[in-house]
């Protein structure tokens, strides 16, 4: 069972660990106005996160989201052509909550509240770029990989230091 997820907004990439060794290498998105831990900042925040929640399990890919809940839609061009301004949640949805008390947990700088999410997107030729909403964004298949080797309760590190904490 995996031990930690790291996610390094210098390389784009999100890294699962067991026992202190990567086990699984994943391309990301994160926030395109970069870290911080603000409400309505729009950026990703930093620190020691756990995963609140799984959501979405043996959705079919592309499922769409909207507050939480699968909307029966799954995302195609079609659909796309029609709200072509949205920030598409698909897939799976793995929601984080912030550990650091003042930093990414409560008051103005709560991760959960913020909701926070590891997603599927539609932009999927936009990962390993940061042009995300403050999300973490991965492709559909990878999201789909990464929700069925975690669990409620993993530990999670988001920096932009480019290595381990």
């Amino acid at each position: 069972m995996p031990s930690q997820i790291i996610i390094d907004s210098e390389q784009q990439k999100l890294f699962l660990y067991q026992n202190g060794v990567v086990i699984k290498t994943y391309p990301i998105s994160t926030a395109k106005k970069g870290l911080g831990e603000q409400k309505n900042s729009f950026q990703t925040p930093r620190g020691w996160h756990t995963i609140r929640a799984k959501i979405g399990q043996n959705q079919p890919i592309n499922t769409v989201f909207k507050a939480r809940r699968p909307t029966g839609q799954i995302y195609n061009p079609e659909l796309a052509s029609k709200h072509s301004n949205t920030d598409w949640i698909l897939s799976r949805i793995i929601w984080l909550s912030g550990l650091e008390i003042a930093k990414n947990r409560l008051g103005i700088y709560d991760t959960m509240q913020r909701y926070i999410y590891i997603h599927g997107t539609s932009d999927e030729d936009a990962i390993g770029k940061p042009t995300s909403m403050g999300c973490i964004r991965m492709n559909n298949n990878d999201i789909v990989e990464l929700f069925d080797l975690v669990s409620v309760g993993l530990s999670v590190f988001i920096t932009d230091m480019g290595k381990k904490p």
